[in-house]
């Protein structure tokens, strides 16, 4: 008779080709996530002591913002190269071709007049006739 006890081989689990799983799972989302970045341009609006403040309605509209060097974004969707083309052809997607929509151009107070006349051209094109132009309200240090 054998009463040798026979011995019990140690139960693991082996952890490596988990960890590697994982790493693997990790390197596939990270590749395949893609990074939005919203964009906002940094406008520092110039200042006019007369006007209406607009009244703020929940109506559809388009803004063009335009920074001090020239970038411009429609709808918080910033343009790659803000030429007339680029900006009538994104004025027209973001109208879907309702041109009643007001177009309101927000401009820096040190942006070149020549990126505020190109915005206004390329809407004029297009047939947009409501235009606004947006100024913050003159404080008191500013008036004489």
């Amino acid at each position: 008779m054998n009463f040798r006890r026979t011995r019990s081989e140690e139960v693991s689990v082996n952890l490596t080709p988990l960890i590697d799983v994982v790493f693997l799972l990790l390197i596939f989302f990270m590749v395949s996530t893609t990074f939005t970045r919203e964009t906002q341009l940094k406008v520092d609006l110039p200042q006019a002591a007369s006007g209406d403040p607009s009244e703020s309605t929940s109506v559809q509209q388009i803004e063009v913002t335009i920074a001090a060097n020239g970038e411009v974004a429609i709808n918080d969707k910033a343009l790659m190269a803000p030429g007339l083309g680029t900006i009538k052809a994104a004025l027209q997607r973001e109208s879907g071709g309702d041109m009643n929509l007001p177009v309101i151009i927000t401009a820096d107070a040190q942006t070149p007049h020549q990126s505020v006349i190109t915005a206004m051209d390329a809407a004029g094109q297009l047939g947009f006739s409501r235009l606004r132009l947006t100024t913050s309200e003159m404080g008191t240090e500013g008036q004489q």
